[in-house]
Parts: C-alpha cells; structure tokens; sequence
C-alpha cells in the first residue's frame, strides 16, 4: 500500500476514539488492519490511506458506499474537527454496546476475561449534561476573538461558540467574551510566541442550582476593563454568581495556574447532588455529569454494602462528594485528598450538611503506607474497614493496592473514568488476594468515547 491509494473496506467495528475498522482483503496486505475516522460498524465505504505502519494503517473517509443500520446524523457542525464526541454520528444503544465491549476488551487484556461486565447503565441524556467547560481562546484569519475547542492531536482551535454536550447558556457565555475582547483589544495567547494575555474562559455550573461560574485563564496579573466586565457580565447573566482570573504566566500547555483572583460575587458555586448541598472551588474535583454522578454514586453505594457501623476510607476524595454521600450508612467516614482546598471544601459540605461522623484530611495517595498509617493510627484495626477509589485516569498504584492489602482491608470500592487502568489494577489486586466483582459501566460521558465503570473488589 501507499500513502493517497483509495481502497474499499467493510467496516466491522469501532473503537473508543470513534475510527471504524476495517482489513484490506487481497494483495500484500491481505488482512492489514484500517482504521477510519467517521466511518461505523456496518458501513461499506471508501477511504483513503494517509498513514502506513507496521501494525495498520490510517484512512480518511472520502465516501459512503453503503451506510450502517447504526449511522446517525450528526447534530453537530464541529464533531469532527474537534473530535470530543467520538460517537456524535452513531446511534445511541449501538454507542452502548461499543462501550461495554471497551471494558469488556480492556478486562480481557489485562488477563480477567472471566469478569462479567454489565450492561452499560444510563440516564438517557445525551446533551446539555457537561457542568464543566475549558474553551481555547485564539483569533482567527480576520483578527476576530474566537474560543472552541482544540482540534485532534493539535493546539488548532475549533471556534465554537455551541457544543451540545454543554449547556446553553455556556455558548451564550463564550459569545459574550469574544466580544468584549474584541471591543476593548484585549490580546489572545499565542503558544508559539508567549505573548498575549487571554488564555482560556473556564466554566462551571451547578446543575441543581443553576448557579455559574465564569473564570478567564490569563498571562498576567490582572484584565484590561475588568471592573467593566465583571459588573456587565454579572448584569446579562442572572446565573453568574462569581467572576474570578486564574493567573498562568508559564509557557505551558497546562490550562489553570495555582493562583486565582476574585473579581467579583464568590469564589465558588453550590450544587445539589444526592439530596447533599455541596460547595465546589475552581480548582476542586466534581464529576462534570450531575444525573449520571448521582446514578454511580447509587451504584457505588450499594456495593459497598455498609451496615452502619464500618470506617469508609474515602481515597482521593475531593470535595467528599462520595464519602459524603454514604456517611448514613457508616459508623465514620475519613476522607484524604491531596488538594488542601478541596479538603476545606470537604469539610465545610460535611458541617453545611449537618453530617457529624466524616472527617477529611490532607494526604497524598503516592505515600500509601502514610496515608493508611495516619488512619490505623488513630481508628485501629483496618480490615474492618471499606475503602472507596476513585483516581484519576492514570489510576491508582501497585504500592497502594498492596498497602492496602497489607492491611488487611476486606473491601474495596473502585471507582474508574479509565477501563484500562481500573482492568490493570483489578489485576493487581486479585494478584494480592481479592476477588473481582461484576464490573458495572455507567454512560457519565455521553457521545464521547469515555466511560465510567464501579466495581467491588473483596479479600478472600
């Protein structure tokens, strides 16, 4: 094969990224497999070859033969360029199926093929559910203001001023602060060079309370007008409660600094989640998907199983979102987590909740034999206990599966936005002497091609 040869493929799968898959039948290449971006399982296409490897190659779609049963008409004009919604173009219970057999693939990977794997549980809502937004801020050939969202494998924005996975009132945001850039001057970061001053618009929004954030990432201490735009923002939109900067001076392709300063209203927002009022700070963790959080969290809890007298570690615990939300089935919660606003956050739900059994402390999950310590100490024996994971998507470490074992703890709740890393760690602690429990997906990301997965793990 060559680089630009046209070949005609049936596509016969789909991957997480939202390529189709397809092998060349005949020649030298017999059987090589094709990966192709839009293309989907069922679908008789033509594409052409742009990338030769070793292992596949890569095509780019140039025509639909025949569509699939399972093909959709995207509501999106930027889903591909931006390619964030990897199954924007796919119909929704084939989009299921596919995510199921992801974790079912990375389960068998990591040498625990006889996992069951559930059915991929969801609320249904596939738009308008992300709380959370970090928009790009460049200009465009013309010198305009434009925000969106970086294109595959680049640093090329994608103006976009409306993602459906978003909230409205989010593109209503973006729109409003292109133009008042525009209007006052105010310069764009440029990556290339590190000049200019406006870096990214930041977002949140509680769900429940309708409450908004708006945060802009800048190269500098403060933003030219910024009285003028804190008090016009604050005027169009009822919903914004706070204005605050993030300050990033480094090069970096890092979106938030560690300082943030408050322009106007407050320096958080508040949201509902699982009957619990919570307050969320810029820089602390919380699942962009309020419905689908409240659904894992369910499911979360029943495997944990508490009987109302056990210690539940919460690991990693941000804002104690998770601790929290099962402290009335446990006799104590502890929560660790390595971001100390986070834990004042923690603390302050705890006592805003009136829940008087959880207490949240500093630590960091790269010193496990400390963070276990700290709690053996001053509660005793652990193997009574029941720890909650929920990592980031590098997921936990080795170090910390066998402290934990260690222990002696005798049940583990984990919880993964990453099938590989949640499959590798099972790995490790069935190794260690726990049994593996049925591994329970939950669509928390829509459209796109992650997924969310909750799965018990017992010492035998």
């Amino acid at each position: 094969m060559q680089k630009n040869d046209l070949v005609c493929l049936s596509v016969t799968d789909l991957n997480n990224l939202g390529c189709g898959v397809g092998h060349l039948s005949g020649g030298d290449a017999d059987g090589m497999t094709v990966f192709v971006q839009g293309a989907i399982t069922g679908d008789e296409v033509e594409a052409r070859i742009i990338r030769i490897t070793k292992q596949y190659l890569v095509a780019r779609l140039e025509r639909i033969v025949v569509p699939s049963k399972y093909r959709s008409v995207s509501d999106c004009n930027a889903s591909l360029g931006c390619g964030g919604c990897s199954y924007r173009h796919v119909v929704y219970p084939h989009e299921l199926d596919r995510k199921r057999a992801y974790v079912e693939a990375a389960f068998k990977k990591a040498g625990l093929a006889e996992v069951t794997v559930e059915p991929v549980r969801t609320t249904g809502e596939t738009s308008g559910y992300r709380n959370k937004a970090q928009y790009p801020i460049g200009s465009d050939r013309e010198g305009r203001t434009v925000a969106g969202f970086y294109a595959v494998n680049s640093h090329r924005i994608v103006p976009s001023d409306h993602c459906s996975l978003q909230p409205p009132v989010f593109g209503e945001l973006v729109r409003y602060v292109c133009g008042f850039c525009d209007r006052h001057r105010i310069s764009v970061y440029d990556e290339r060079t590190g000049k200019g001053l406006l870096r990214h618009l930041y977002l949140r929004m509680g769900k429940a309370t309708g409450e908004v954030m708006v945060c802009l990432v800048v190269k500098g201490d403060s933003l030219p007008h910024e009285e003028e735009f804190s008090r016009e923002i604050i005027e169009k939109f009822p919903s914004v409660v706070g204005v605050l900067l993030n300050i990033n001076r480094a090069d970096t392709n890092v979106v938030l600094g560690e300082r943030y300063r408050l322009l106007a209203g407050k320096s958080s927002i508040e949201d509902v989640l699982c009957g619990l009022r919570f307050r969320i700070s810029p820089q602390a963790f919380y699942q962009v998907n309020h419905n689908a959080c409240e659904l894992l969290y369910g499911i979360a809890k029943e495997r944990a199983d508490l009987s109302g007298g056990e210690l539940l570690l919460d690991l990693y615990c941000g804002i104690g979102t998770i601790g929290l939300s099962m402290a009335d089935r446990a006799g104590e919660v502890m929560g660790v987590e390595i971001v100390p606003e986070a834990v004042e956050c923690a603390k302050e739900n705890a006592a805003r909740n009136g829940i008087t059994n959880a207490t949240f402390v500093c630590g960091d999950a790269s010193d496990p034999e400390g963070l276990l310590k700290t709690a053996a100490d001053l509660r005793g024996d652990l193997s009574g206990a029941v720890i909650v994971l929920d990592p980031p998507r590098k997921g936990t470490t080795r170090e910390l599966a066998e402290a934990i074992a260690r222990y002696g703890v005798r049940k583990v709740v984990y919880i993964s936005c990453n099938p590989d890393t949640l499959a590798r760690d099972c790995a490790w602690f069935r190794e260690l002497g726990y049994e593996v429990g049925t591994v329970t997906p939950v669509d928390m990301f829509p459209r796109t091609g992650h997924v969310e997965s909750v799965v018990r793990l017992v010492r035998q």
